[in-house]
């Protein structure tokens, strides 16, 4: 049986661990990387991101964007890593980056740092007393202050995704891009958005996909058009950014 194209993301953000096992075992072999959220965090989501690890062979996305002092984001980090999964974000401040790599020191979890959430724009930023300047200009600076702090990767939007992928800091560095939507869905709360391919081809390791997936009368069917959409020539490109992970 052919490998699960592990490009795409699958967010679980269902509402408890026993709705995401069920769309888990729905996909079956289609799907290989899964992403649970804070959302999850009170329904089961870390007795849940076990199971698919552990049990199910599934590749897991702890999606927490840790943000605190550095002495208890590297407690967090440290207790997390013992549960053999594969990503963790946290907050993109180099702080947090540093304390969150000392807490994953000796285990194989990826430290990704989120630079500005997709579903936030100029407006947002004012009002959160952010710094002056484009969206995009921030958030690239933002992913290259979280590679000098040692992050594995980063979070962005896709449109945001070639301009860090042209950084020299990030070579061998992942970008991993929520905010990607199938042509014509429903784009929910995310503003800065791409489709797979296009989310691919400017740069991106892996996609997030949620709602599309979840929410969808058929989601295996809808995978399936995500998998095939990153499998033709629109999405691709030269990464040997993703032969890493």
């Amino acid at each position: 049986m052919q490998a699960a194209d592990d490009r795409l993301i699958v967010a679980l953000d269902v509402p408890n661990a026993v709705a995401g096992l069920d769309l888990a075992k729905r996909l079956g072999p289609a799907v290989g990387f899964y992403k649970i959220g804070l959302g999850m965090l009170t329904g089961g989501g870390l007795a849940l991101a076990n199971e698919l690890k552990q049990e199910h062979g599934k590749r897991i996305f702890l999606d927490m964007k840790l943000f605190d002092i550095g002495a208890t984001v590297e407690a967090a980090v440290r207790g997390l890593a013992q549960f053999d999964l594969d990503f963790l974000t946290v907050h993109g401040d180099p702080h947090v980056v540093r304390a969150a790599k000392e807490g994953a020191a000796g285990k194989d979890l990826k430290i990704l740092a989120v630079t500005i959430l997709t579903s936030l724009e100029r407006p947002d930023l004012d009002e959160a007393l952010i710094c002056e300047g484009r969206v995009s200009d921030i958030v690239i600076e933002r992913a290259l202050r979280a590679f000098e702090a040692g992050a594995d990767g980063v979070i962005c939007s896709p449109q945001e995704a070639s301009r860090i992928r042209a950084l020299p800091e990030s070579a061998s560095r992942l970008i991993v891009t929520p905010g990607v939507r199938p042509a014509g869905a429903d784009l929910g709360d995310q503003k800065r958005v791409a489709t797979p391919a296009n989310a691919i081809a400017a740069g991106a390791d892996h996609i997030v996909v949620g709602r599309p997936v979840w929410a969808a009368s058929d989601p295996v069917a809808a995978a399936t058009q995500i998998l095939s959409e990153l499998g033709s020539p629109q999405a691709r490109r030269p990464n040997s950014g993703s032969r890493n992970t």
